[in-house]
Order: C-alpha cells, then sequence, then structure tokens
C-alpha cells in the first residue's frame, strides 16, 4: 500500500521495545516513513492484546530471534538501506547485540540513530530502572503537579514518556534527517525522558528566577493556585476546567456565572473567590455549564472522559473508528501530504514473509526454517 504524508521515502527500522520508541515510530508511521517493526519471536510486554496495543499502528512487524547470527545479520542489511533506525534498551543493549551505532554506521553512514531511554546513555543512572515517574521525579517536573499543602500528582504516563520522551526523540530524529541530507552523514540521536522532561519546564524555570513562580505546589498562577485556574465539581459529579487568565475572559466568566466576586487581583481575596466558584458550579450539571459557556470566550470546557464526542472534536475528526477500535487520528494534520491510518496494530511476526521480502531480503524461508526469523 502506498503511503502519505511529509516522510513518504523514509525508511525506518524499528527495535521492537515498550512505551516511548514505538509511540516515536508510530508517529513517524503516520507522517508516512516506512516502519518496519523488528520484534521478538512471540513478542513482549504489551498493555493487552496485540490488535488493541495501538501505538504499534501504522506498521508491519517481522520477529526475528536477535540471539542468533543471521538475525542479526538480517537487521544489518535492512539498515543498510535504512534512513532511521530507533531502539529503546538499556545502554550498552544494542551493542552486545552487534547492532550498536558503530555496527550500523559500518553498513550506512547516513543512517540517523536514534536511541530512546529514560536515563539518557550516560550519567550516574545510565544503567538503572526506571519509569516516567521517576524521570518526572527527578526532573522537578513531577513536582510542579498538584495542590497545595498535598503531594505531587501523577500524570499517567504522558508527561515523561511521550512528551518528554516519544517528542524529543521524533524532533531530534527529522533534525538529524535535515542534517543528513546536507553533510551525507548520520548521527545517534540521545533522547532520554528525564532531559526532554527539564526541557518541557523551561517557560516555568524563566518564572522562579523572575520571582513569578514559587517552588511551592498549589500557589501560583497554573498550578491551581489561582481560583480562575482550576477545575469545578458540577451539580451531577462531573467536572469543568476553567482557564479565565485574561481580565476580559474573567469578565465573561463571571458575567455569565451571575455572582459577585471579590478583587481576583487581591490574593488575600482568593480563598474566599474559590469558594463563590465552587458554589456556584455546583449548581448547574456539567451539560448545562457546557450549553451555557458554548462559544463564550470565559475559557471553560468540560473535563471528558477519554475518546470524548464533544460537537467540536467530532467536527474535526479528532477521534477516529478504525476496525471497531476508537483511538485518536493522527496529528498534527498537514494541507498536500495529508496522513492516514493505513494499518492496525500488527501481531508480532505477522508480516515477516512480506516485510522481509519487500525490504529486500531474499533468503526469507532459509531464515524461518533456522528458527532466527519468526512468520505468526
Amino acid at each position: 500500500m502506498a503511503r502519505m504524508g511529509p516522510l513518504e521515502g523514509v525508511k525506518v527500522v524499528e527495535l521492537a521495545g515498550i512505551g516511548p520508541a514505538p509511540f516515536a515510530c508510530m508517529l513517524l508511521a503516520e507522517l508516512g516513513a516506512d516502519v518496519l517493526r523488528i520484534d521478538r519471536p512471540g513478542g513482549g510486554l504489551s498493555m493487552g492484546p496485540p490488535e488493541l496495543d495501538l501505538v504499534n499502528r501504522g506498521r508491519r512487524s517481522a520477529a526475528l530471534d536477535l540471539k542468533q547470527p543471521a538475525a542479526v545479520d538480517v537487521v544489518r542489511r535492512l539498515v543498510a538501506q535504512a534512513d532511521v533506525l530507533v531502539e529503546g534498551f538499556r545502554p550498552g543493549v544494542a551493542e552486545r547485540l552487534g547492532l550498536g551505532p558503530a555496527d550500523c554506521h559500518a553498513v550506512n553512514p547516513r543512517l540517523v540513530y536514534g536511541r530512546m531511554t529514560g536515563w539518557g546513555q550516560d550519567g550516574p543512572l545510565a544503567q538503572t530502572a526506571g519509569h516516567d515517574i521517576d524521570y518526572l521525579g527527578l526532573s522537578g517536573a513531577l513536582h510542579l503537579i498538584g495542590r497545595a499543602g498535598g503531594p505531587p500528582q501523577v500524570p499517567a504516563n504522558l508527561l515523561g514518556d511521550f512528551a518528554g520522551g516519544s517528542l524529543y526523540l521524533v524532533i531530534g530524529i527529522l533534525a538529524a534527517l535535515h542534517e543528513a541530507g546536507r553533510s551525507g552523514l548520520g548521527q545517534v540521536v540521545d533522547a532520554a525522558i528525564v532531559d526532554g522532561s527539564a526541557h518541557l519546564t523551561t517557560m516555568l524555570l524563566g518564572a522562579l528566577a523572575a520571582g513569578t513562580w514559587r517552588q511551592e505546589r498549589g500557589t501560583n498562577l497554573l498550578d491551581t493556585g489561582a481560583p480562575f485556574y482550576d477545575v469545578y465539581e458540577t451539580a451531577d459529579g462531573k467536572h469543568v476546567a476553567v482557564g479565565a487568565i485574561e481580565p476580559q475572559f474573567y469578565a465573561e466568566l463571571i458575567d455569565k456565572l451571575g455572582v459577585d466576586v471579590p478583587d481576583r487581583n487581591d490574593q488575600a481575596q482568593w480563598p474566599e473567590l474559590r469558594k463563590v466558584l465552587t458554589e456556584a458550579f455546583r449548581q448547574r450539571t456539567q451539560a448545562e455549564w457546557t450549553t451555557l459557556f458554548d462559544g463564550s470566550d470565559a475559557c471553560v470546557a468540560p473535563v471528558l472522559p477519554m475518546a470524548g464526542d464533544h460537537p467540536h472534536l467530532v467536527a474535526r475528526g479528532t477521534f477516529v473508528e478504525v476496525d471497531g477500535v476508537r483511538q485518536a487520528a493522527p496529528a498534527p494534520r498537514f494541507d498536500r501530504t495529508p496522513t492516514r491510518l493505513d494499518r492496525p496494530p500488527a501481531r508480532p511476526g505477522e508480516h515477516t514473509r512480506e516485510a522481509l521480502a519487500d525490504w529486500g531480503i531474499t533468503d526469507v524461508e532459509a531464515l524461518l526454517t533456522s528458527g532466527a526469523a519468526t512468520q505468526a
């Protein structure tokens, strides 16, 4: 099937992992790259059955036993014709497999070698285990999230794995591809979640230095310290999100609520203001507030469950149903080289014969017979 998108023609080899590296490869595939996922026979960890592991959508899977030299040789042959390789192993694992940067650049000097880890390729913690919550904790990002006097709150694994990890890896890969087009040389992209998570705090670090942000959680403009930037419970036990920062938006909020409020510019009055807003929002259901604020600049939105069906999301096609599974559509959008969802998540090794043959591997049957490769 012909690919589309701005990365059409880019070939990517993905050494299968979990979490942020697969999500990055999903993005590359949705942007039009031909991504071949190299799974271990039988696959690895998953959040559910393979057909519902949505971060694996958009690409084919070939299963290779990288403990066998013949399988490692196949990956090198794939790398020789690829533009990008992505791996998410602990530092040193790819080298022990014979698939480290030096091994791969020996057969393809133009290769962009993307490495996704939590702690990075070096440093005292490089060889230790960790997860999203740990990288956020060390970087200071987790400290920011929570209410005054309370503990840090965990933002699932969206902020570290996918924002601080996957997106930075993709940015690095795209930048390195651009540079390789000029120099003819590839390079290693060392994307560490702890680095990306720290980088995400840049604006607040500036505010901290300027004295307009405090280290204490829940005391600032954007961390629930301000009553006009918070979530409020509605009459039916649901919630609305209020972000009326600018004076004109705040004025519209108060006008539509129809309440008398103290001066918001006096922080000593914030507890009383919060009390007024809390009582006001409890007077109507979430649906009623959504209707009241619809089309206004009061910066009020319902807090919906995942895959919600708000009319705005429906109009934009933010969520789509593919093969009976509701999921987020690719983002961002392009007017001339559109992206599309053309492949559901693959079972590990589902496309071994087909994909390896398409990539020019001629001894597929021998590899299958020897066990170096498996077909699901």
